[in-house]
């Protein structure tokens, strides 16, 4: 307990550090023997790494002993001198322990003792807090802000002493801000807001990243490329951001609109959702009033103008959707969401990708996998469909192996697989009968050009494959794909090989989301960034190409949060 209380430096070892050194003699018997059966302690760790000599043989002399008589005492011995408590270490040695504690116990520490305090002023524990936690880059005299556009980061101001107008940048003070600072006012108090959220705005939902950008905190909402180019990047939009000013304050600015940022406010509504606010609503507005506005939102939304817009059902959703997120002025609720899990049995990488779906443009899903199930959940959604629903659910446990390319090129050939599968699925659903064991996606074999499933005996496939230990066969074999005639694609560039194919079910609806059904499908798998879904009922393609952003701070920490979140977004547009 002496020695355990020496080196954390309370109990009595703090009280015999601050005696004069001229009272020690008058310690009681107790403080005697404690000193006695540390110092044995001590020497007997010593003797044991003694006993054996560099060059293999008995160390033949005797443990050192140490004699201490407090902080600032000398120590004799014929060993190196052993530290008795925490602060006598190094300082660079203290500073190197301290680093590795997280942000958020260092104020503690700093409480300790008056060493503790100025150790922990040094700029090279906070700023491996900074990058360990938040990803800060490692250099603050040298950051910028990457992601923002030069048009929001200047404004221009008007010199009283000239009366002309002068540019002036919207950075903080990097050389009289450290990295203490940006770490307590800035990155610690916003940290519950970093990572993946989903905007109300009622049916269409959307993508928000809330990052650590130089010495910014951003709100990026996340757009779909223009329609139908799938394989293009994410176009990202600011929403607001957190900085720091020289009084070592946060200020919110919102950066909706196009007059630059201005007044906002953000509130912790309860955990997992935080709510926006702008202050400054007339920054929203434009000279030309609400056609200007609306011939702008159009040209960033659709890269087009209504007149190039020729399918008059698509002007009105169109217009529709402007009308409706148009009234929030970004004064919005955010829910947070996770990205999937992925588990080494998963067909490919889960994760976020953009799909066509007809006259709404483009859409973000988020594909999961759930034992012989694999979900698309869209994250952006339309009148009929809203973000929130599961848009594809495809059954593993059913592939399908496509016939030759000119037998591909008829419909009612393609129908014939698929609604031979449905009609099993729903047969055994209606039985309440489990279903035959059947081997998982990987080990398919290539899948089956019957609309029954590849049942397991023995572990031989029912065509007479031998399945491996773990069910797979070896690598997926591609084979040619084309899209049968009379089904509609948005993008005709799409993959003329696939590796997988299943059967599944996509979800239609009227508008307003009535009378939702779902609907047999084909699942096609081409590869590790894309798959398409051919819905028969409406001889329509969806295809879908995988996002590549780096995403901080948004993984699930386990399946059952993940499933959890799933439900509570169905039940937000339901």
């Amino acid at each position: 307990m002496a020695v355990c209380a020496r080196l954390c430096g309370v109990g009595q070892s703090r009280r015999c550090r601050r005696r004069p050194r001229q009272n020690q003699q008058d310690q009681s018997s107790d403080s005697d023997m404690d000193e006695e059966e540390e110092e044995r302690i001590v020497g007997q760790r010593r003797g044991d790494a003694g006993a054996e000599a560099p060059d293999g043989g008995v160390n033949t002399a005797g443990p050192s002993r140490v004699h201490c008589s407090g902080a600032g005492s000398q120590r004799h011995g014929v060993g190196l001198p052993h530290p008795q408590v925490l602060s006598e270490l190094p300082p660079e040695l203290l500073v190197e322990i301290f680093s590795l504690l997280p942000g958020i116990a260092l104020p503690n520490v700093a409480l300790v003792c008056k060493t503790f305090r100025q150790i922990l002023n040094t700029e090279t524990i906070w700023r491996r807090r900074c990058v360990e936690e938040f990803h800060m880059k490692e250099d603050l005299r040298k950051m910028e802000s990457g992601g923002v556009s030069s048009r929001d980061l200047y404004v221009k101001r008007v010199n009283p002493r000239v009366k002309s107008g002068r540019f002036m940048k919207l950075l903080p003070d990097y050389e009289h801000m450290d990295y203490k600072d940006v770490y307590m006012h800035l990155l610690h108090p916003y940290r519950h807001i970093l990572g993946l959220w989903q905007p109300d705005i009622g049916p269409y939902g959307g993508l928000l990243n809330v990052v650590v950008d130089g010495l910014f905190i951003i709100g990026w909402m996340y757009l779909p490329p223009h329609d139908p180019r799938v394989e293009d990047p994410m176009r990202r939009r600011p929403l607001f951001r957190i900085h720091m000013w020289d009084n070592k304050k946060a200020t919110v600015e919102c950066m909706y609109g196009h007059k630059g940022p201005h007044k906002g406010d953000i509130q912790t509504v309860k955990k997992d959702e935080f709510s926006t606010k702008c202050n400054q609503t007339d920054h929203h507005r434009m000279p030309g009033g609400r056609q200007e506005e609306f011939r702008t939102w159009l040209e960033e939304e659709w890269g087009r103008t209504l007149e190039e817009i020729f399918h008059e059902h698509m002007q009105e959703l169109i217009l529709m959707k402007f009308i409706y997120t148009s009234q929030y002025d970004n004064c919005l609720t955010y829910r947070r969401i996770y990205l999937p899990p992925a588990m080494p049995t998963d067909l490919t990488q889960p994760g976020l990708f953009k799909g066509t779906y007809g006259s709404h443009g483009l859409e973000i899903v988020m594909l999961s996998f759930h034992r012989n199930s694999a979900r698309a959940t869209k994250l952006t959604g339309d009148p009929n469909v809203p973000a929130g629903q599961l848009t594809l659910d495809v059954d593993l446990s059913q592939p399908l192996l496509l016939p030759d390319l000119e037998h591909q090129r008829n419909v009612e050939e393609l129908s014939r697989l698929v609604l031979g599968v449905h009609q099993q699925v729903q047969s055994e659903a209606r039985e309440d009968t489990p279903a035959p064991v059947r081997v998982p996606a990987e080990g398919a074999c290539g899948g089956v050009s019957s609309a029954e499933g590849l049942e397991v005996h023995n572990g031989v496939g029912s065509d007479g494959c031998q399945a491996g230990p773990s069910g797979d066969t070896g690598p997926p074999e591609t084979q040619p794909f084309i899209l049968p005639l009379g089904v509609m694609a948005r993008n005709e560039v799409y993959p003329r090989t696939c590796r997988k194919c299943f059967y599944g079910t996509g979800l239609i609806a009227g508008h307003g989301f009535t009378s939702p059904e779902r609907t047999p499908g084909l699942f096609v798998l081409f590869d590790e960034d894309r798959f398409g879904f051919i819905w028969l009922e409406l001889k329509s393609f969806s295809l879908y190409s995988r996002l590549t952003d780096g995403l901080a701070h948004a993984h699930a920490p386990n399946m059952e949060q993940f499933e959890a979140m799933l439900r509570n977004m169905q039940s937000w547009t339901s």
